[in-house]
């Protein structure tokens, strides 16, 4: 009993993992820079380096770590984990400290998405959105603190950290994992092209659009909060964190919403709710409402992200992995793209620079779900 509780409770840990490991370096940049003899802007190109290939891997990892077997393949990228982390806290040469984090990134991309379908498949069906909200709130944790605990390690030596991130992943390889997740797949293989049907591409479109356009616009706020408040990056990072903690402690509240109202009514509050402080922020000319409202779409966001989730994981595709890993992907693309796509945008009119993710909220969210034929399928049903 106590060993499946440990395994039970290494599932939620991992949501806390993949994002700590990511976010980690965030605060650290100038030191990695002054270690490695490079700028500080070439070391934030170790946030890409886990970024991409845990994005682009999840388009396929889901299915295949389902394919290979869910606990062989958790187990497996966790102790890749361990190896990349000890690459990165011994590395003296930045090309070689990037490939850690290339494979930090990768072996991320065969946790996740195996973790939210063996808790899926563990949770009764009334309390999906509780479950997956407790999964949230640990990634959100680990989102927050990151910088936080980056920035502490960085005081002695930021080496420490990944000393950190690969102890905790070798303890999560040590617990073991429950029986949720089977060693080999039964009956019929995973297939790729089963998680990619129009029903999953659409809520991929929808994680995209909502995590671009809500998180993936924290860069243009700490632009704002710079130029027309002059905040220092002290305060600026203070007033940032709102974002994640509300996210923090609104998630498993969020989850008992769609428990009682369905993952497509989250998903729909979340984007309307979250186009309003996304477009204010870039107008308002009073900090403390800036604050406030920045602070109030890191609830919006976990409306929309568990309430994709929730109705990834409880369709009936077939291939759960293999949906929810898309889906993923798609979401963190979205991050990656948002920069590329609104920087250039707010150097000409920092308030359109806001107003287009607010508008791509309030209009694609809402068409996607729509369009979606399995939703119209469940709801026909009702």
């Amino acid at each position: 009993m106590i060993r499946r509780r440990a395994a039970i409770a290494g599932l939620y840990a991992g949501g806390f993992l993949g994002p700590f490991g990511g976010g980690v370096t965030v605060a650290m940049l100038p030191e990695l820079g002054a270690d490695f003899g490079v700028s500080a802007a070439t070391a934030a190109g170790s946030l890409t380096a886990y970024l991409v290939p845990f994005a682009g891997l999840m388009l396929v990892s889901g299915t295949l770590g389902a394919r290979w077997g869910a606990r062989r393949s958790v187990r497996t990228a966790y102790l890749v984990y361990v190896a990349s982390s000890v690459l990165c806290a011994v590395s003296t040469w930045f090309p070689l400290f990037l490939a850690g984090r290339v494979v930090q990134g990768a072996a991320n991309a065969f946790t996740t998405p195996l973790l939210l379908a063996a808790i899926a498949a563990a949770a009764p069906a009334h309390r999906l959105g509780r479950t997956l909200g407790l999964f949230s709130s640990l990634q959100a944790a680990g989102q927050t603190s990151a910088p936080l605990l980056g920035g502490l390690a960085a005081e002695v030596t930021w080496r420490l950290a990944f000393v950190g991130v690969g102890l905790v992943a070798l303890a999560l390889a040590a617990a073991g994992l429950p029986a949720q997740m089977p060693d080999r797949s039964a009956g019929e293989p995973a297939r790729l092209r089963a998680a990619w049907r129009p029903a999953v591409l659409l809520m991929g479109v929808v994680a995209l659009v909502g995590w671009a356009c809500l998180g993936g616009v924290s860069f243009l706020v700490a632009f704002q909060l710079e130029d027309a408040f002059g905040l220092g990056a002290g305060a600026r990072g203070l007033l940032l964190t709102g974002f994640g903690v509300l996210g923090l402690l609104s998630a498993r509240p969020v989850g008992r919403f769609i428990d009682r109202f369905g993952g497509r009514v989250s998903v729909l509050a979340g984007a309307l709710a979250g186009a309003v402080p996304v477009a204010l922020v870039g107008v308002l000319p009073w900090l403390p409402a800036v604050a406030v409202l920045w602070a109030l779409a890191g609830v919006a966001t976990q409306f929309l992200l568990v309430g994709v989730n929730a109705l990834v994981l409880s369709g009936d595709g077939g291939n759960r992995s293999g949906d929810i890993s898309v889906v993923q992907a798609f979401r963190f693309f979205g991050l990656a793209l948002t920069p590329v796509a609104l920087t250039p945008v707010y150097h000409l009119s920092p308030a359109a620079a806001f107003l287009i993710p607010a508008g791509l909220l309030a209009l694609v969210v809402p068409v996607a779900l729509q369009l979606n034929p399995e939703q119209r399928v469940h709801r026909g049903a009702e």
